[in-house]
C-alpha cells in the first residue's frame, strides 16, 4: 500500500533550466569581479607587450592593457577604480604627482631607488614591489652554500648604508657577523682589501654605484686573488664571476601581480618582495674556488621552505 504521492523524478527541461540558472549566476560574478588594470612605462618594447600578453592570459576576464605614459593624463584624471601598474622609475616620477589617483603597484623597483625618490615616508596609495634580493634571503643563500662561513663582508655607499642596520638584525640569529666599509671612491681599492681581509665571504648589496661593469673586474679578480666567494647582488653579477644569487624571474613576478590583482586595492601590501623566488650560481666559479657546484633547484627549494616556517 503507497501512502502519499511519489516523488518525481526531475526531467531534462528542470535540469536544463537549473543549469542556465547556474552558468546567469556565475557570469554575473565574473562580471561584477571583472578589473580594469593598465600597465604604463616611458617606453613600449617587444618586451613590455609580451609581459602585458601574459598576465592578459592569466586574467583573461579582466581587461588588461599597455598605454604609454605620454599619453596619459595627471594621476588624478585616471578612475578611481583603475589598477594602476608602473613598470619603471619615470612613470614612478609621472604617479608622485599628485596623491589623487587610483591605487597603484610600483612593479621592480629597488630599496635603493625608491629610498632615493620618497626618503624613508612611502605615499598611501602606492605599493612597492622590490626588484632587489631580500638581505635575509641571500644570507640564508650563504648559510647554505658556505656554511663555513661566519664574516661577511659588505661595501657600501652613500645611498646603501641605510641597509646596514637591516643587513645586521638579519645576520644576527644566523650566527653570522657582518663587517662592513664604506667605498666612496671607486677607483680606491683600501676598502674593498679591507672587507677582503677581515671576511669570510663578500656579500653584494644592489647598489649600482658599487656593482657595476665598472667596477666588477675589480671586485671579482680582487675576491679571487683570495680565493674568496662573492654572493649577489643580481643574477648578472652571477652571469659576470659572482658564485650565486637569488632572483625572481617573469614568472615570480607574474605569480605575483595575479594574486595582488585577485584582491581589493585597499588590502594590498606597502611594500612586498616576491614569495617566489629562484637561485642561480656559476659552478665555474665554484670549481674555481674549491666548492662543489650548488644544485639552485634544491637550495632554492630549501631556502623557500624555510622562509614559510614561522
Amino acid at each position: 500500500m503507497r501512502y502519499g504521492r511519489s516523488r518525481k523524478t526531475p526531467t531534462l527541461s528542470h535540469w536544463l533550466a537549473g543549469l542556465f540558472l547556474f552558468v546567469s549566476a556565475w557570469l554575473h560574478g565574473v562580471a561584477v569581479q571583472a578589473a580594469d588594470i593598465l600597465l604604463t612605462g616611458a617606453e613600449d618594447s617587444p618586451g613590455v607587450q609580451a609581459f602585458v600578453q601574459a598576465l592578459s592570459e592569466l586574467r583573461p576576464t579582466d581587461s588588461v592593457r599597455f598605454q604609454p605614459l605620454a599619453t596619459l593624463p595627471v594621476p588624478g584624471k585616471l578612475p578611481a577604480s583603475l589598477r594602476l601598474i608602473l613598470l619603471d622609475l619615470p612613470s614612478l616620477d609621472w604617479r608622485l604627482q599628485e596623491p589623487q589617483g587610483p591605487a597603484t603597484l610600483v612593479l621592480r623597483i629597488s630599496r635603493l631607488q625608491a629610498r632615493q625618490r620618497l626618503g624613508s615616508s612611502q605615499p598611501a596609495h602606492l605599493s612597492l614591489l622590490w626588484s632587489d634580493p631580500p638581505l635575509s634571503r641571500q644570507l640564508q643563500l650563504i648559510r647554505q652554500i658556505l656554511p663555513q662561513a661566519r664574516r661577511v663582508g659588505v661595501l657600501f655607499g652613500e645611498h646603501s648604508e641605510f641597509l646596514l642596520r637591516e643587513l645586521n638584525l638579519a645576520a644576527e640569529p644566523l650566527g653570522l657577523h657582518v663587517f662592513s666599509q664604506r667605498w666612496d671612491d671607486i677607483h680606491d681599492s683600501r676598502p674593498l682589501q679591507a672587507v677582503l681581509k677581515n671576511s669570510d665571504v663578500l656579500l653584494g648589496l644592489d647598489d649600482p654605484e658599487l656593482y657595476s661593469p665598472k667596477t666588477a673586474k675589480n671586485l671579482l679578480l680582487s675576491s679571487y686573488s683570495r680565493q674568496m666567494a662573492l654572493v649577489g647582488p643580481n643574477i648578472a653579477f652571477v652571469r659576470a664571476g659572482s658564485l650565486a644569487s637569488t632572483y625572481s624571474d617573469q614568472h615570480d613576478w607574474l605569480s605575483l601581480l595575479d594574486r595582488l590583482l585577485d584582491q581589493p586595492p585597499a588590502s594590498w601590501p606597502r611594500a612586498l618582495y616576491p614569495t617566489r623566488f629562484k637561485v642561480s650560481s656559476n659552478a665555474q666559479v665554484a670549481r674555481s674556488l674549491g666548492i662543489e657546484p650548488p644544485d639552485d633547484v634544491s637550495v632554492a627549494s630549501l631556502l623557500a621552505e624555510g622562509e614559510r616556517r614561522p
